[in-house]
């Protein structure tokens, strides 16, 4: 027993991807030692735990071996008392048909500590993503949710009264839900509706009467589904779960182990992100030099940071050595992109100068004062970055010292996952934020072909749409894949994404 006290969270994981989760239940999902979740949880979901937390599977499917819930209840309190961080998620919303009390009761049993956080229910959202509202002023002043699992314990006489139904896991008992209404008073001609799936880009909707319902859906397995009974489902005429990147699957090319900020902005426009790691981001091979730099940081008129990484690593080695960001009084800030700059506050700073296009090479060129005889600290990538900024801004009279604060050199091989579905050709879109991407994307590829093979490459990506968060991207794209298809007009992961939404969701790829 450990002497921290551990903690249960019940968490609701919401309808589906990322883009449903509540706030709370993706901070504590990123701080998770032990995730125990249910099956109808989205598989998105699990990146956002860290990759030392351990990830077990409880979930209830009809039909499949799945843990009971007497297993589930003392797998909480174990690993509690065991002093850990425990996650519950499940799926929509815990207290929603979702066994909550039994696990509230087995913790306070044994003095566990537990929070509840809410997630949202598919029994609501699911028929507003299909453009069904619950209410209306004439036609349904309520609404009832039930589960048709066991439907013969249910009171059909009093149910078939209320102006709106929404039924949740139904799929096997759908005729016998049907019969017991029409039998009390509801009639055949009554609207139904069926969501499966509801606000994925999976989603599916059956519009039929309760008469026909079960006919029409006869040869589909129903699961999950949301079903509305009531005459609201006639109201429906706006379809509120259209989605731009809906049913496109996007390998995003990143850092491994760094933030997953650009899938989670794809998700929320309805892309399935397949995430590979073309990046490796490691400390530099000596500090020696930094740690020079740090000690005479006062002779420096300007710090320039062109890079996420440079900020991170240095203010890593500036607390190494016993100092904080009160270190930096009295030099100015430069920093590349709005990205930097939000990292940078983290740091409880706020640059002095953003260069209006985002890029490195208009830093120079938008400089906010003379740079002759300018003292100037440039963190930097250790091989491999470009010295356009470092020319530039010596050309204008500025004394720069380049520091490596960082590696980013290619991963041993390609992710499995990656390489699956990219020989079944189910990618759409690959999205390249950085030349470096590039290089190591089609190095990976190349690897795993056993040679490199321009012909194979190009086979590959004919079909998949080659997306750039800016020209000097663009640029190495086209020079290792042949093409460029979409480029950001701003050279942010905003910019990026909304330059794939204005493409893809009007159609014109």
């Amino acid at each position: 027993m450990s002497d921290r006290p551990g903690k249960v969270y019940l968490v609701g994981a919401g309808i589906g991807s990322v883009a449903y989760l509540t706030l709370r239940g993706q901070q504590l999902l990123n701080n998770a030692q032990v995730l125990i979740y249910d099956s109808l949880v989205d598989s998105q979901l699990l990146d956002l735990v860290p990759e030392n937390c351990l990830k077990l599977n409880v979930g209830k499917r009809g039909g499949f071996p799945s843990a009971n819930q007497n297993t589930i209840n003392q797998l909480l309190v174990t690993y509690c008392l065991q002093g850990k961080q425990i996650i519950r998620l499940k799926s929509g919303d815990p207290s929603i048909f979702g066994r909550v009390d039994s696990e509230i009761k087995v913790l306070t049993q044994a003095n566990c500590n537990y929070e509840l956080v809410p997630g949202i229910s598919s029994a609501l959202a699911a028929p507003f993503l299909a453009g069904i509202p619950l209410t209306d002023k004439k036609l349904s002043c309520c609404f009832t949710v039930l589960t048709g699992h066991k439907p013969d314990l249910l009171n059909w006489k009093a149910l078939a009264k209320i102006d709106t139904l929404v039924i949740l896991m139904a799929g096997r008992t759908l005729p016998q839900i049907v019969s017991q209404l029409q039998k009390n008073g509801r009639l055949s001609s009554e609207p139904t509706a069926i969501i499966r799936h509801g606000g994925s880009p999976r989603q599916e909707v059956w519009i039929s009467t309760l008469g026909d319902i079960v006919d029409q859906v006869s040869e589909v397995s129903l699961s999950p589904a949301v079903i509305v009974i009531g005459e609201v489902v006639g109201l429906r005429n706006v379809d509120f779960s259209y989605s731009p990147l809906a049913g496109q699957t996007v390998l995003v090319t990143r850092a491994a182990g760094q933030s997953n900020q650009f899938s989670m902005l794809l998700q929320q426009q309805g892309a399935r992100v397949i995430e590979m790691p073309a990046l490796e981001i490691i400390p530099p091979s000596s500090w020696k030099g930094l740690d020079h730099a740090i000690e005479k940081l006062s002779s420096f008129d300007w710090l320039i940071f062109a890079s996420a990484n440079g900020i991170k690593f240095f203010f890593q080695r500036l607390e190494t050595l016993g100092e904080d960001a009160r270190a930096l009084a009295g030099i100015k800030l430069a920093v590349v992109g709005k990205k930097t700059a939000y990292v940078l506050k983290k740091y409880g700073l706020k640059p002095d100068f953003i260069p209006p296009d985002f890029i490195a090479d208009s830093l120079v060129d938008n400089f906010p004062e003379s740079l002759d005889n300018k003292n100037i600290l440039f963190p930097r990538v250790e091989t491999g970055g470009r010295d356009l900024l470092v020319k530039k801004l010596k050309q204008q009279g500025a004394q720069v010292l380049e520091i490596a604060t960082y590696q980013s050199g290619c991963p041993n091989k390609i992710d499995s996952k990656a390489w699956e579905v990219l020989q079944q050709e189910k990618v759409n879109i690959i999205t390249f934020t950085s030349s470096k991407t590039v290089h190591n994307f089609h190095h990976l590829i190349s690897q795993q072909l056993g040679r490199i093979s321009q012909k194979k490459i190009s086979s590959i990506l004919a079909k998949i749409i080659i997306a750039s968060i800016g020209p000097q991207t663009s640029k190495t794209c086209y020079e290792l894949l042949g093409k460029t298809d979409i480029e950001a007009r701003e050279y942010t992961l905003e910019g990026l994404t909304k330059a794939l939404v204005a493409k893809i969701g009007n159609g014109q790829y």
